[in-house]
């Protein structure tokens, strides 16, 4: 499915011209509930086993293929989509983004990790900890955005990895993508769950099972975990526009109380709580930073919904830059008012907001928060569902997984079969993995993703196919690899505890350096609706914010991460090269095909025309 069997034409990279969408038609006697092998493995690979060996002994030509095999625009927003058959419903604006953001992102994190952070390495500097997480996120924010607006699909960032980076990089993420999805769920899960078992009983495991002869962090099952799951992720199954609304109406509900939270705080405050302002130095913010950058993931699952949106070029960025704006503000507002109303020392690490209401004698506050928590947990599990849902549909459209998992629906207009598999993945680990294991998977897959969405942009602008000289293309991976290598040296000095200023300097200076030579080299697309402002300097931020907080992750993350995309890459090249490269050769002949008809076709009108 490369721009060779894809071409990329002027008037489809023309995005005043809008693409004419598919026309879909299921195929006339089939069921959207069949389950046939053809459904499942269609391509020539799996027609039987002697295909199938035959075609693992060309692994290696296939891979190379593959490697270097890009998608397009065209091919992502036409030809994948009608291997859903049906059409996903057009049925969002910009109040609803908004609001999928505000709940997929705000939920039990700011009032569980602030006081934590706040008390062991921030002090009153946490605001600043928020705002530096908060800028992070808004840049890859930005980079979703501009590619949202361009290719309005369910993909995400599997479609446009695919597009600019090729199959190859493209199936990594996707891989990390669905394990972000099953982690990031099976912890919301086993969070609702721990969170409610608190309300009633101060103990977060009270409504688990624990099995001795299982291994521990494996050993305390969590039925209502998996309940939970069950119900969210089946309300998405019903359709987008319902459960849209049913989050906004619940995210203002929470949106109300933040602000009476951030009111009281204001009124109760004593400025002199905020001195010394930031006790642990840089160090102690930095490290604040890395660790409530969390609260703010989630807005990726929104950008996943851009195939549902009535207006993609009005509003998206008003509802995705919109939404992380507003949270950013919050989150820094609410840090304000607890470090206002408690003295950092005397924080609470584990329910700070509600021990600090307790402080001021509003002890029944404590169940609002209990409930803003519950609220964004719930809220967060469908939005997940939804957006992980549109994730595997493209990725099935693409025939890296089986492309039955890519069907939509026709009467819910949603990809049941996609939501069943995420909601069956998430309901096994959350019944028995604990948090910590799963937290640690989670963490490394996020900024991996959000990296290479920062590296696909600047490819995008720079580096197109057979329009890019090869001067360009040279000063191009110059500078990529100096802004990659700097970023790697700041995050080795800091995790290093090198303070020197010298080393931080030379680094900063060859960033600098390299994002400098990126701006001077020619830009060879120019997005013509809504673009990432101050390119290249805001991505190559990016870059070095995103692997700057993988270097605070630590070594077990790390390698939790490369043995998951080991796993990825045995299967990739078990199944999902051969599937891949079956359909990006079909679909060459059948352009092969339809130019011969063509040609057949005006050859016969210019006979007609001369009378012959």
């Amino acid at each position: 499915m490369g721009h060779k069997n894809c071409k990329f034409s002027s008037e489809a990279s023309d995005l005043t011209t809008p693409i004419a969408p598919p026309t879909m038609e299921p195929p006339a006697g089939k069921s959207y509930w069949r389950f046939s092998k053809k459904d499942f493995f269609p391509e020539p690979t799996f027609q039987d086993f002697s295909t199938y060996l035959s075609a693992l002994s060309k692994t290696p030509h296939r891979l190379k293929d593959r490697l270097f095999g890009l998608s397009s625009d065209v091919n992502e927003l036409v030809q994948c989509k009608k291997q859903s058959e049906n059409e996903m419903k057009q049925c969002l604006t910009w109040w609803d983004l908004i609001w999928l953001g505000f709940g997929s992102v705000v939920g039990s994190g700011i009032f569980s990790i602030t006081g934590q952070e706040t008390h062991d390495h921030a002090g009153p500097a946490i605001i600043l900890s928020y705002a530096i997480s908060g800028l992070s996120a808004l840049l890859s924010v930005f980079c979703y955005t501009e590619f949202s607006v361009e290719v309005p699909i369910a993909g995400g960032s599997f479609s446009f990895l695919r597009i600019e980076l090729g199959d190859f990089v493209a199936f990594i993420a996707a891989g990390n993508i669905l394990l972000e999805g099953l982690v990031g769920a099976a912890g919301l899960g086993r969070s609702w769950s721990s969170y409610f078992a608190s309300i009633i009983k101060s103990n977060p495991d009270f409504l688990r099972i624990r099995v001795d002869s299982f291994a521990e962090g494996f050993n305390l099952l969590d039925p209502l975990a998996v309940v939970v799951l069950a119900i969210a992720n089946g309300f998405a199954m019903t359709g987008t526009k319902r459960t849209s609304v049913l989050n906004w109406i619940s995210s203002i509900f929470g949106a109300v109380v933040i602000v009476f939270i951030i009111i009281v705080g204001f009124v109760h405050g004593k400025s002199e709580n905020l001195v010394p302002f930031s006790p642990y130095g840089a160090e102690g913010v930095f490290t604040a930073a890395a660790v409530v950058y969390w609260s703010y993931t989630g807005f990726d699952m929104v950008a996943n919904m851009a195939e549902e949106v009535k207006r993609p070029s009005r509003d998206i960025p008003v509802g995705l830059v919109g939404s992380m704006s507003l949270i950013t503000v919050v989150y820094c507002l609410m840090a304000l008012a607890l470090t206002m109303m408690v003295k950092y020392t005397q924080v609470d690490v584990n329910a700070a907001y509600s021990v600090a209401f307790d402080g001021i004698g509003m002890k029944w506050a404590k169940y609002l928060v209990s409930i803003v928590a519950l609220k964004g947990m719930t809220t967060s599990m469908l939005i997940g569902s939804m957006g992980q849902a549109r994730y595997t549909t493209q990725i099935a459209r693409a025939h890296m997984i089986p492309p039955w998992f890519a069907l939509v629906h026709p009467k819910t207009g949603t990809p049941i079969y996609a939501t069943l598999l995420i909601t069956t993945g998430s309901c096994i680990l959350a019944f028995f993995s604990s948090l910590d294991v799963l937290s640690s998977v989670l963490s490394f897959s996020t900024l991996f993703i959000f990296m290479l969405m920062a590296v696909a942009l600047l490819f995008r602008r720079y580096n197109v196919k057979d329009v890019t000289p090869k001067s360009d293309a040279l000063k191009f991976f110059t500078s990529l690899f100096i802004i990659f290598g700097s970023s790697l040296g700041i995050t080795v000095l800091w995790n290093s505890k090198n303070r020197e200023w010298i080393g931080y300097a030379l680094t900063g200076g060859l960033w600098f350096l390299g994002t400098l030579g990126l701006a001077f080299t020619t830009k060879h697309r120019n997005p013509k609706v809504w673009g990432v402002p101050l390119v290249p300097w805001l991505p190559s931020l990016s870059i070095a914010m995103n692997l700057f907080l993988i270097g605070s992750l630590g070594s077990v993350a790390v390698w939790r991460f490369l043995i998951c995309s080991f796993i990825m890459l045995v299967y990739y090249l078990l199944a999902g090269v051969h599937a891949t490269y079956d359909m990006a050769h079909m679909d060459e002949q059948k352009l092969k095909l339809e130019e011969g008809k063509e040609d057949l076709d005006q050859g016969s009108q210019l006979v007609t025309r001369q009378g012959l």
